[in-house]
């Protein structure tokens, strides 16, 4: 069970964001504050697992309330959240475990909850090696994880990068992917397709194989297929 604080200077925000994490089972004790200095206050003197914090919040940013928490002994996991999307990059930089976007989404909440989990998790860094790829759509530069990846298309020399929320595209061949992120749980499956298996839901044999990723299903080749079974079912799954 995860005791966290959430800090927001707008009230409904706050009420909000109470309301879906107490329909998630692994949440137990909620702390609110609506400045940072009295989220600084119940920091010090009560122990939370994590804290999500807004980042425009006055006197004190969410920013600067989280490199005040990060000189603590035992800092609490981080997750920022925020309605701007563009300064939800610096959240990386400050060692977040998530950032979220207003108005929350229950089911992303409950990824933001996960990786709080194995943020905790005995014997785990709280610091994981997820690398942050920088990506440009529009005017907008942004900073996903590989870890919100769900699967990746090649388009010529680029690779588009598809999450649950979006795709983007980035200025790398899949093939540079593929070794790259080999060793992180993705796998090719035709040459137009890199997969992250832990988002497989199953892999359909047959004249047209298939694997289902999010509910898309995409080409597995020939070549290939022996080696997505091996690996599906090395995870616990069935062809």
């Amino acid at each position: 069970m995860i005791d966290v604080l959430i800090a927001d200077d707008e009230e409904p925000a706050l009420e909000a964001l109470e309301f879906l994490l107490r329909r998630d089972p692994r949440i137990a004790l909620i702390r609110r504050a609506n400045t940072s200095a009295g989220a600084l206050q119940i920091l010090t003197s009560e122990k939370v697992d994590a804290a999500l914090l807004d980042i425009h919040m006055p006197g004190l940013s969410g920013f600067d309330l989280a490199r005040a928490i990060n000189r603590f002994a035992s800092p609490p996991v981080i997750v920022f959240v925020t309605a701007d999307e563009e300064t939800a990059v610096d959240a990386f930089d400050l060692d977040a475990t998530d950032y979220l976007l207003k108005p929350v989404r229950q089911d992303r909440l409950a990824r933001a909850v996960s990786r709080i989990e194995a943020a905790l998790a005995p014997g785990v860094p709280a610091k994981q090696d997820d690398e942050v790829i920088t990506v440009i759509r529009g005017a907008t530069i942004r900073r996903i994880r590989r870890s919100d990846v769900r699967y990746v298309q090649a388009q010529g020399d680029y690779a588009r990068l598809h999450t649950d929320d979006d795709s983007y595209i980035v200025r790398i061949p899949i093939t540079d992917l593929c070794e790259q992120w080999s060793g992180s749980g993705f796998l090719r499956v035709h040459r137009s397709f890199l997969v992250a298996l832990a988002s497989v839901t199953s892999v359909r044999v047959g004249s047209n194989p298939v694997v289902t990723v999010g509910g898309v299903d995409l080409p597995v080749s020939r070549r290939l297929l022996p080696a997505v079974r091996d690996a599906f079912e090395a995870r616990g799954g069935r062809p």
